[in-house]
This record gives structure tokens, C-alpha cells and sequence, in this order.
């Protein structure tokens, strides 16, 4: 049984794939990130869709590793035979996306099998094959994918699947190019599969060069910011949570959700990761798809769209999969979606408000847009909302909602501060930044533990508290934000980590079971030990986050300490803006506080 840290991401930075220990890919979803998968043995079996090359009778890599500073991933196999290696790439497409996989002999004469089952719209569609000018041709309704291999090797059909065998041998290399299309239209031009690993490893390291950050443990910084390049979706600028969906917060669990779309609770955190790191031109096309987004009615502002900026993301289930390790169900869409989460307001506002403090380009009707956004908070503040982990146990008044209203109207008021000649109500904003205040401490303070908690007069925690000082509703030295942060270490910690909520606030998030320790929190603490002047304590968390990832430096959504692995979607970027922006405060010329 795979895990999840098994699995290493390539991608085109329209879509991802996933690739296990045992050189198959298990996992890719076409043309989009959050189209049908094509191979989903991650969520069920064999028959289900996958493509595995590997040395015969051989079950493990050896080793592997991305090129430096790139998305192209070698897999080499040491057997009886000799060496092998496997690179896996999916260039940047111009029309359609292609899946490159490359065998090369190291030493000896290694016999390799490739074994491809496609199986459209999430493993339930078995497609009609033929061959055609060299090509196997894969269709089903409106999916088409055209296998083929340079220089051609012997490939047969058997047990609804395409096979081919063959031996290499040292210098000696057989590409195999797999390449979707709609079915409807004429096959796209070739790949050149030796080219395109040339002009992806140049493209790759090129842009990673454009990382300002040269301090300590740069290699994780710049493989974080590789992957929120590769979760980008490059046509808008979106950025997806994750390319994958279900796989389980609770092995065997209930908690699988689909993160193949675009949170605005991400929004401030990414930009400041982008923007630190020196990826202008990214922290803009991001600033631009949240502008495109969230554009209408602010009462109608959602806390997650689709890539392109979607606001229809209905959730359903795919009975036909089994699950990640028998986790079910396998969900698709999102039904959070129409969750009313007050957080979001504030992300955008402060979102807009760091584009501009960092000399993005002007936009038209930005300042507008944040005053309409204002208008709406002066009454809805007061409103219960589900708080920013999408809990499904019922509105609350959630602490870090309020926080985060507050922030709206910070921002809003610096704004006009800095620039009186725009439009507002700035004493209006005042009252309201004083009010929303006012209302957090003497509601969502437990007096008696000296620390915040998760809602009005509840006894739960929440990491989220953690974002206090960070937000500036409370400066670092603050007794409550100590108090907060020492609580919140001792309480939801777990073995150094840190959980979401408390573990059994099952009335709260309204499921049964429970989930590891979350991995943007252990960030959020380290960060917050640090504003708190206790960076040693600090640092030391962040190398025992660094250790968490895996042998490619990815990250999942959380961790089991007790079953030390990796949980929930893979990788989460999350969980890796969290990483840059630790290590840039930490280690790089930020200052505490």
C-alpha cells in the first residue's frame, strides 16, 4: 500500500500528475487541474487508471530527485541487471498537454515494461483503442490521448491495457509521449520528448534563479515556491490548494475533500510569500485572478472559486473508488462553497491593500471594490459565519473571523491615511475598526486561561489565534497574545506539532474521527514564538517541519506523529507558503514583530 509521501509531483502549470515509489502514475487529471482524472489507481485500484514503468520484476525506485531547481523528476532502478533511470516531466504546453517519460540505460542491459491503462472521468470510463500512424489512440466521448514512443518498441494490448517491453542499455534511451486532446479535434502537433526536457530544465532553473531569498535551507524555499509555481494555473493565475482530491485527514476517515480549486484565505499569505521571494510577475497574475473573482455583489463573495474564477463547484461522490487506504467517500466539488466565512472580507482587503503597499500595478476600480467590500461588513460583521476551517457543525461567532473584519477596516483606514484624496469614510471605518475590537476582547478573551479562543464563549482553541500578532489586531507583547500562543502550544500541540482545533470539538467541525497535526499552524506557531522573542524555540520547529517533508521535499496538508505520516491533499500549497514565509522571517532580513 502506497503513502502519501510516496508520491512526487510533475506538472505543466495547468494541471499535475503524481508519481509513486513504484514508478507509476497514479494520479492526472486532463486538461485541468480539476477536470475528470485519466488515472485515479491513487483512489482505487489498477483498473482504474494509471501508467507504470519500471524494470521488470522490480517494485521500488532506488533513489530519486529533481533536477536542480526544476519540475523534472529522475527515478533511477538498480537491479541484477544494471541501472536505469526514468525521467518524468510534463513541459509547458502550447496546445495540448503532454505526459513525457524518458527510460535511459545507465549500466548493464535492464529489461523495462510499461504497462498504460486509461480509464477517463475519474476511472470509470474504459476508452476504445486503436493504433494509427505509429500512435496508440485512446477515445472515449469527449477525451482522446495518443500514445507514442521514440524510437518505436514492442507494445501490445492485453487485459484492457497497452504494454510494451523492451531492453536498454548504457547511453541508450526510448521516450513515451502521451498527449490529450479533445476527441472532437485533429491530433496537435508533436513533441520533440528530448527537446522539451532540455527547454523545461532551462525554463525551470531560470525562473528559480528569480528567487531573492539566499539564506539558509534555500533548497526548501525554492522548491516550495517550484511548487506553487506547478499549482498555478498559469491561463488566469490561479492558484489550487492542491491537485488532488479525498485523499483522507483521518486514515480510513470521512474527512477527504476536494482542494483542486482556489481559497481566498490563501490570498495574503501567498502574495506575501510571492512578493518576498521576488516573483513579482506571479504576486500580480495571482492579484489579478482575485480581482476577476470576487468582482459582483459583496454579498455574494465566495470562499473559493475554480481556476478560472467559478463560482459553481457542486460536491458529489465517485462510489466506483474505493479510496485512498478504504478512505470514503471519494468526494469531486466542494460544497464549502456556499459557506458564509466573514475571514474571507479580510483576506481580500488586506490582499489589495499589500498589492498596492508593494507597487503592483494599478488596476481600475480596486479602491472601490475595497470600499464596497467595507460598506458590507458594517452591518454582516455581526453575523455568525463557519469560520475559516469550513467547519459543518454550524455558524458560530468565530474569533478569527471577527479578527480578520477587523483587519478590513484597518487596512482601509491606513489606506485613506496614507492617500486622503481617495474616497471613504474614514471616521466611519474608525468606529467600526474600534467596535469589532471592543467586541473580540470581551467575547473571544477566556479572562480566566489568558487566551483567545476559537468563538464567543466557548473554552475550544483555535491556530488560527495564532495569525494575532501577525495581522497586528494585538502587538506580539501583549499579555494575550502570550497567553494565546503559550495555550495554544500546550493544548493543541502534539509532539511539538500543532492541531487545527481541539480534537474532539466533533460538535464543531460536525464529523466524526479525527485528523493529524496541521502543518500551516506548526508554521503559524513557529512564526509566532519568533514575533514573541523566542526564536530559538522558533527554529527548532522549523527544522522538525522540514524533516516532515518528503524525500522530494514536498508537503501534504498534515501529519500523524503517531503513524509518522503525511495526511490529506498532496502536496498542499498551504503548507508550502507556510514554509517560505518561516524561512523568510526566521532566516532571512525580516525582523521580529
Amino acid at each position: 500500500m502506497h503513502r502519501i509521501e510516496d508520491y512526487a509531483l510533475i506538472g505543466d502549470e495547468q494541471t499535475a500528475a503524481l508519481v509513486g515509489a513504484d514508478g507509476s502514475v497514479d494520479w492526472l487529471c486532463l486538461p485541468r487541474f480539476d477536470s475528470g482524472a485519466c488515472f485515479a489507481r491513487l483512489l482505487g485500484d489498477e483498473g482504474n487508471g494509471h501508467w507504470r514503468i519500471a524494470p521488470v520484476g522490480a517494485e521500488r525506485y532506488t533513489r530519486r530527485a529533481y533536477r536542480r531547481d526544476t519540475l523534472v523528476l529522475d527515478t533511477e532502478w538498480e537491479t541484477d541487471e544494471g541501472l536505469v533511470r526514468v525521467t518524468d516531466l510534463m513541459p509547458q504546453r502550447d496546445r495540448a498537454p503532454d505526459l513525457v517519460r524518458i527510460i535511459e540505460g545507465v549500466r548493464g542491459k535492464v529489461t523495462v515494461r510499461s504497462t498504460l491503462r486509461l480509464r477517463f472521468d475519474y476511472g470509470s470510463v474504459v476508452p476504445w483503442v486503436r493504433r494509427t500512424d505509429g500512435h496508440r489512440v485512446a477515445v472515449a466521448g469527449p477525451d482522446s490521448a495518443w500514445l507514442r514512443s521514440v524510437p518505436e518498441v514492442p507494445t501490445w494490448g492485453e487485459d484492457r491495457g497497452t504494454h510494451s517491453e523492451f531492453t536498454v542499455t548504457p547511453g541508450e534511451r526510448v521516450a513515451f509521449v502521451l498527449t490529450w486532446h479533445p476527441s472532437h479535434e485533429p491530433r496537435p502537433p508533436l513533441v520533440d520528448p528530448y527537446s522539451s526536457l532540455r527547454h523545461s530544465i532551462a525554463d525551470w532553473r531560470a525562473w528559480a534563479s528569480r528567487c531573492s531569498y539566499d539564506g539558509p535551507y534555500r533548497d526548501a524555499v525554492v522548491r516550495s515556491l517550484i511548487t506553487l509555481k506547478a499549482l498555478t494555473y498559469s491561463p488566469t493565475g490561479g492558484i489550487v490548494a492542491a491537485p488532488t482530491t479525498s485523499l483522507p485527514e483521518e486514515p480510513g476517515g470521512v474527512r477527504n475533500w476536494d482542494y483542486r480549486f482556489c481559497w481566498l484565505r490563501d490570498s495574503t499569505l501567498t502574495l506575501s510569500a510571492l512578493l518576498a521571494a521576488g516573483y513579482q510577475d506571479e504576486a500580480e497574475a495571482w492579484r489579478n485572478w482575485l480581482l476577476r473573482a470576487v468582482a459582483g455583489d459583496p454579498a455574494d463573495l465566495q470562499i473559493m472559486y475554480g481556476v478560472a474564477g467559478e463560482r459553481r463547484l457542486p460536491e458529489s461522490e465517485l462510489p466506483w473508488l474505493s479510496g485512498f487506504d478504504g478512505a470514503t467517500p471519494v468526494r469531486v466539488g466542494n460544497d464549502a462553497v456556499n459557506q458564509l466565512q466573514l475571514d474571507v472580507y479580510g483576506e481580500v482587503v488586506d490582499s489589495l491593500a499589500l498589492a498596492r503597499r508593494s507597487g503592483l500595478s494599478p488596476q481600475p476600480d480596486v479602491w472601490a471594490l475595497q470600499r464596497v467590500l467595507l460598506d458590507f461588513l458594517r452591518s454582516a460583521w455581526r453575523q455568525p459565519d463557519e469560520g475559516l476551517w469550513e467547519v459543518r457543525g454550524g455558524r458560530r461567532h468565530f474569533v478569527h473571523s471577527k479578527v480578520m473584519v477587523w483587519v478590513a477596516a484597518d487596512r482601509a483606514v491606513r489606506i485613506l491615511e496614507e492617500s486622503p484624496d481617495l474616497e471613504g469614510d474614514i471616521e466611519d471605518w474608525r468606529a467600526l475598526r474600534d467596535e469589532v475590537h471592543r467586541d473580540v476582547c470581551e467575547k473571544g478573551y477566556d479572562l480566566e486561561r489568558n487566551t483567545f479562543t476559537q468563538s464567543y464563549g466557548s473554552r475550544e482553541l483555535d491556530a488560527a489565534l495564532l495569525l494575532i500578532p501577525r495581522v497586528g489586531f494585538l502587538p506580539p507583547g501583549d499579555p494575550r497574545v502570550l497567553g494565546t500562543v503559550d495555550a495554544i502550544h500546550a493544548e493543541l500541540g502534539r509532539d511539538g506539532f500543532v492541531r487545527r482545533y481541539t480534537a474532539d470539538a466533533t460538535d464543531v467541525d460536525g464529523l466524526p474521527g479525527v485528523e493529524g497535526t496541521f502543518l500551516v499552524c506548526s508554521f503559524w506557531l513557529a512564526d509566532a514564538l519568533h514575533m514573541t522573542g523566542r526564536t530559538a524555540q522558533a527554529r527548532e520547529l522549523f527544522e522538525r517541519l522540514l524533516g516532515l517533508a518528503n524525500d522530494v521535499g514536498l508537503l501534504a496538508e498534515e501529519y500523524d506523529p503517531v503513524g509518522e505520516r503525511l495526511l490529506g491533499n498532496f502536496p498542499q500549497a498551504f503548507s508550502h507558503i507556510g514554509l517560505v514565509n518561516t524561512a523568510l522571517a526566521l532566516l532571512g532580513n525580516e525582523e521580529a514583530g
